[in-house]
């Protein structure tokens, strides 16, 4: 067996320990609850990964380069495309496909805009009512698991632009969570930043391990560090 099909084997380890699909579609029910899967292949708020899950996550991280940060010259938002994008195709832009895939009791306008909706925040552990609102979106935002700034350091340079705008919008990358705490994290790697809800930063991490490797970033020696001391908890 190659090298390379090692590290797709214990990619799709990962991928299956956490729920998640390799496709992009996102278009889940409203009613599936936290830490289940929807027929759409994506968990929401996944339960703490496994022993055998955290070690399928420790191997693939192993196969991630180690480097230095790359500067942070040249970055803008739009590097990743403007707005959000419709991945999967299904008519609904990838922020209200989140919303309707990781909140509970569900209300759209339409068949895509989600008006309100209740968030069991993995980042927090807090319950936040969510109502679409000039004043009250930001209650809930979402979050790129791995922040584009990031990215963009780490070998996201190198990504052709359809690439880093599926990265972008790819449902693997994105949690709908608590807005101050989203806010807080900024830009933030593994090495600076973790959930304050402990009980979560397994899968945390490994949703992590798994963008990086699908789009090849890297890690910084901190970051890998950090990673693998919170997976040996797990």
């Amino acid at each position: 067996m190659t090298h390379s099909s090692r590290r797709l084997q214990r990619l799709l380890g990962v991928l299956a320990a956490l729920g998640v699909c390799l496709g992009l579609c996102v278009g889940c029910s409203a009613a599936t609850p936290p830490g289940s899967v929807d027929d759409s292949g994506i968990a929401s708020a996944e339960p703490q990964p496994s022993a055998a899950d955290a070690q399928a996550a420790l191997q693939t991280l192993a196969s991630l380069p180690v480097k230095g940060r790359a500067p942070k010259t040249g970055y803008a938002r739009s590097e990743f495309g403007k707005g959000w994008r419709d991945p999967d195709r299904n008519g609904c832009d990838a922020r209200n496909d989140v919303l309707a895939r990781d909140l509970v009791d569900v209300q759209r306008r339409g068949p895509c805009t989600v008006v309100s909706g209740t968030l069991h925040d993995p980042y927090t552990g807090r319950t936040i009512a969510f109502v679409r609102g000039d004043k009250t979106s930001q209650a809930v935002q979402i979050d790129h698991v791995v922040a584009l700034s990031d990215a963009w350091q780490k070998g996201a340079q190198q990504l052709s632009a359809d690439q880093r705008l599926e990265l972008a919008n790819d449902p693997r990358n994105l949690l709908a969570v608590d807005g101050p705490t989203n806010t807080r994290k900024g830009d933030g790697d593994a090495a600076t930043w973790l959930p304050p809800n402990r009980s979560f930063r397994c899968s945390y991490v490994s949703r992590q391990i798994v963008v990086k490797s699908a789009y090849s970033l890297w890690v910084t020696q901190a970051e890998a560090e950090a990673m693998r001391h919170v997976l040996s908890s797990c």
